[in-house]
């Protein structure tokens, strides 16, 4: 300790837990953090709730027989991660790394120390890597429906993917635009049944199959999509306005060096988040797990915060 404090301004206030991210897996922690008297930071760049923040409805989270709008479940876990005393703030995450017996992280609003941390940042969208693809990044390329869908009203838009976000976000385009073609690579979607049923039964929505995004075209915005059929190799050009990518996703931590991670950069955990660094913990999306969903998330940040606490006492 001797050695951090060397490092920090006495009017630097250390933090008993420091949490990255405000994503279901991050503001469990926070309650149940603040619940074991703990005094609680949260970041957040975006906006309370994380990614489920920008879907349309959560359907399979108990407690909502009706089904939940995901802004509104978002606003719901702060309010309450709020009411037991956790501190919120909005920042980016630079980097995390050891002071002494503390843990220091470097925010874009400056840097702040805690006693323990848990990293729950998530993932970003997966992006294909081909041409025009970030040129036309915000110009007609999206990586959520929920968000940009309106300015599509009428128009034509892809959707590229065949698991359940892609297929749940193509059905959300249906109150906007008037056509939606589905691009998947396979010629048999991942998603769960049940939205394999609706996405066959939706006039609005057409499937090709077999079929890789070889380009997007455009000069100010995009305009087409260039495509190939990976059994034939025939080629196309499909006039769009708009595309929307959900071809998977990638861990957030990039920020943070000496943790072990898998091949894909998910970090390894034990059965209690417990990281290969001591004092750092790791909860939902962005360790290395079976199952990504808001209730496992909610789970681990549980877990987490209650390691945090066991680890200080």
């Amino acid at each position: 300790m001797a050695d951090a404090k060397n490092t920090i301004a006495d009017t630097e206030k250390i933090y008993d837990l420091l949490i990255l991210g405000a994503g279901p897996a991050g503001l469990t922690a926070a309650i149940y953090g603040c619940r074991a008297n703990l005094s609680v930071l949260v970041f957040e760049q975006m906006q309370a709730g994380g990614e489920i923040a920008s879907t349309d409805r959560l359907d399979n989270y108990p407690g909502f027989p009706e089904g939940v709008g995901g802004a509104e479940f978002g606003q719901l876990l702060e309010q309450q991660a709020r009411r037991f005393g956790a501190e919120i703030r909005s920042a980016g995450i630079k980097e995390v790394s050891p002071a002494g017996d503390l843990q220091k992280v470097l925010t874009t609003q400056g840097l702040f120390y805690g006693r323990t941390v848990i990293v729950a940042t998530g993932t970003i969208p997966g992006v294909l890597g081909v041409p025009g693809e970030e040129k036309l990044r915000g110009k007609g390329i999206s990586f959520c429906a929920t968000c940009d869908g309106f300015f599509f009203r009428g128009k034509k838009v892809a959707v590229i993917g065949g698991g359940d976000a892609a297929l749940q976000e193509a059905l959300f385009l249906t109150r906007f635009a008037e056509e939606i073609v589905l691009i998947h690579r396979r010629d048999e979607f991942r998603a769960v049944p049940y939205l394999q049923e609706q996405v066959f039964k939706q006039p609005r929505i057409k499937i090709l199959w077999d079929t890789v995004v070889k380009g997007f075209n455009g000069e100010q915005q995009l305009e087409a999509i260039a495509v190939e059929n990976v059994k034939d190799a025939q080629t196309a050009v499909l006039p769009v306005d708009g595309a929307f990518l959900y071809i998977g996703r990638m861990p957030n931590t990039t920020f943070i060096k000496g943790v072990e991670t898998d091949g894909q950069g998910y970090i390894i955990t034990s059965a209690e988040m417990e990281t290969s660094l001591p004092g750092i913990f790791a909860a939902g999306d962005v360790r290395r797990k079976f199952l990504r969903q808001v209730i496992t998330a909610a789970a681990d940040g549980a877990i987490a915060a209650t390691m945090a606490v066991r680890y200080l006492s």
